[in-house]
């Protein structure tokens, strides 16, 4: 993709990475969650950036043979260009070169444009679990296998 780079993120990404939060979700995490994140065992983060700007990340759990994606988010301008895509697939190499066997997220019910982009990349609807979100919605989980 056209002058975007993906690597891990800094705590100088933290500002850009927290502004996309609060854009994306209605419950958003706050900034200080993502810092700890960036220290934290069996982590795998990733922002992606156009000319140095954070466009986009995702932040990532593991251990042993399941990983579980806590977020991704890409920049309202830049969605609809293969960022998302890109970010998921740096999750799957990974997966795949650390013995990662299946892939789990949630997503809220009602974000019906989130599940068809997951079920695009093969992840299944698994169970709904009731009242997830702070304001009270259910949330969709979803797998698949690496």
């Amino acid at each position: 993709m056209r002058d975007l780079a993906i690597t891990p993120p800094t705590r100088g990404d933290l500002d850009a990475i927290h502004r996309l939060e609060r854009d994306a979700f209605p419950s958003p995490w706050r900034k200080l969650f993502f810092e700890n994140e960036l220290t934290a065992d069996h982590r795998f983060n990733r922002v992606a950036k156009r000319n140095r700007v954070v466009v986009g990340y995702v932040f990532a759990m593991w251990l042993f043979d399941e990983m579980h994606v806590n977020k991704i988010a890409v920049a309202v301008a830049e969605r609809r260009q293969g960022i998302a895509d890109a970010l998921m697939a740096e999750c799957f190499a990974f997966a795949r070169a650390n013995g990662v066997r299946s892939i789990s997220l949630e997503v809220r019910e009602s974000n019906i444009g989130a599940q068809r982009f997951y079920r695009h990349l093969d992840f299944e609807s698994s169970y709904v679990r009731p009242r997830y979100y702070p304001d009270g919605e259910s949330a969709v989980v979803m797998t698949r296998a690496v």
